[in-house]
């Protein structure tokens, strides 16, 4: 029990940094979609960029955050050697990558399509070297439960991206993709600087018979993260390369990409849970509970997955104004997309057992042939569905990988996941949300809202009832024993 408060605290602040971010970023989707025309192609342009540079982003890494954690909790090892050991690694990674793109931006940029814009990748290419820096330096607060600086930081890149965004394209009518890309490089920037300090505090010190056994042990998660995020962005890659109309392809992904932001709320979700659950798996891999603990959080996480996606669900007749009504005809990939998501938190539940078995080869292969289906459900059915088959290929991608792990994991790892009282809250998800789109057909915009608030709060119930009773919480429980 004192493991699930300090991950539900953990998760607050993490979730805190993450979803009041987010939201503010939010706040951009519709600035973007009102001064960037959607027939200009420029959200278009913009989702497919940060698309590569997320896929960079991982390769960069190199899986070192996972590895950081595995190896700064075992004891034959100071924690600042795992971190400079690590951290000098992902820097000489950076520090090619940036060579390498410098000097051949002009075949890169004709090759991306970028021929008449190779100022776009440049400015790119430094924030994902410069995300990769900072990758390390994030991933140790969490590692040493430094919540706070670690949301504060995150909080305070927000507020710069947000006040030079509206600086740029409200006060100064900048509306050129190009601008996201600049406001995005001096806000990248600004956090780097801050973390001058923390390099201080750090004893340094190269261990390089550490990095063969780290490398040993992270390559398999660079090859899981490769795949997870390829699962995460190519359809949004391959988009522009197989849709058969070349002029209308960006205005499409654009309208893909601008709808999907709405379904992020279950990537914040799982983003927050994995920032507080990762070091407090490894940090009690040795105790005879932790299964059971396991085995509760995953129950905990779809509960709170399934009632945030009912929630957007249910609320979409609102929630459909945070983008420009020139991109709103997309929105029916939204829930297609939510499921996606909350199939990957499961998966990265689902995980833990082959990275703390030393068994990482599995996440890869898993991740692998998840991305396979992805890569092939798009190739074939994009050029006639368009973005549809970008979000089923993510949902039978996603779909994959989970159930290859959960079956194997049980072989290898077996955990007694509470599988009835989940079944139970997937089936009245399933329910309520056929009932959402009956009602949204068949009612008027008020009617409909308040019925599926009823709903909600109906699964709210199921939840107090069966898993979560008043008497437990702090504060109001006081109320009901």
């Amino acid at each position: 029990m004192a493991n699930l408060k300090s991950l539900a605290k953990d998760t607050a602040i993490y979730g805190l940094s993450s979803i009041v971010g987010r939201f503010l970023n939010y706040l951009l989707v519709p600035l973007y979609t009102h001064y960037m025309p959607k027939d200009s192609g420029d959200y278009g342009i913009s989702t497919n960029v940060y698309a590569y540079t997320a896929l960079i982003l991982v390769v960069l890494t190199f899986g070192m955050e996972t590895t950081l954690f595995r190896f700064a909790n075992d004891d034959r090892h100071k924690s600042d050697t795992v971190f400079s050991t690590a951290f000098a690694t992902v820097g000489s990674l950076t520090a090619v990558f940036l060579l390498l793109i410098f000097a051949y931006i002009t075949p890169i940029s004709d090759t991306l399509g970028y021929a008449d814009h190779p100022d776009y990748l440049l400015m790119m290419a430094v924030v994902v070297a410069l995300d990769a820096i900072q990758a390390l330096p994030f991933c140790y607060l969490r590692y040493q439960k430094r919540a706070i600086r670690f949301a504060s930081l995150k909080m305070l890149y927000i507020a710069v991206n947000i006040t030079l965004n509206v600086v740029y394209f409200v006060l100064l009518g900048k509306t050129s993709v190009f601008y996201v890309f600049f406001i995005n490089l001096l806000c990248t920037s600004v956090i780097t600087f801050f973390f001058v300090p923390d390099m201080f505090r750090i004893q340094w010190k190269f261990d390089g018979k550490l990095l063969r056994q780290m490398l040993g042990y992270s390559w398999p998660i660079l090859i899981l993260g490769v795949a997870g995020i390829l699962n995460q962005v190519a359809d949004k890659i391959i988009f522009p390369l197989v849709y058969p109309d070349k002029a209308d392809a960006n205005v499409q992904l654009g309208i893909y990409g601008s709808c999907v932001k709405i379904a992020m709320i279950m990537a914040l979700i799982t983003q927050a849970f994995r920032y507080a659950y990762e070091p407090i798996v490894f940090g009690n891999s040795k105790d005879r509970n932790s299964k059971e603990y396991y085995a509760e959080a995953m129950k905990f996480f779809l509960i709170f997955t399934l009632l945030a996606f009912l929630c957007v669900v249910g609320w979409m007749p609102v929630l459909q104004y945070i983008i420009g009504k020139d991109y709103r005809e997309g929105l029916g990939v939204v829930p297609i997309v939510m499921a996606a998501e909350i199939m990957m938190g499961v998966y990265f539940n689902l995980s833990f057992w082959y990275k703390l078995t030393d068994r990482t080869i599995w996440g890869a292969i898993f991740s692998g042939i998840g991305c396979v289906v992805l890569f092939a459900v798009n190739i074939i059915f994009i050029p006639r569905y368009g973005y549809w088959a970008c979000a089923w290929g993510g949902f039978a991608g996603y779909l994959t990988a989970m159930l290859l792990s959960y079956f194997v994991g049980q072989h290898y790892f077996p955990i007694r996941y509470p599988l009835r009282s989940i079944f139970v809250y997937v089936a009245l998800t399933a329910v309520f949300f056929v009932l959402m789109l009956l009602g949204r057909e068949h009612l008027p915009v008020w009617a409909s809202l308040l019925a599926n608030t009823v709903l909600i709060v109906a699964f709210l119930g199921h939840v107090v009832h069966h898993d979560l009773p008043l008497r437990n919480l702090p504060v109001i429980g006081k109320k009901f024993k």
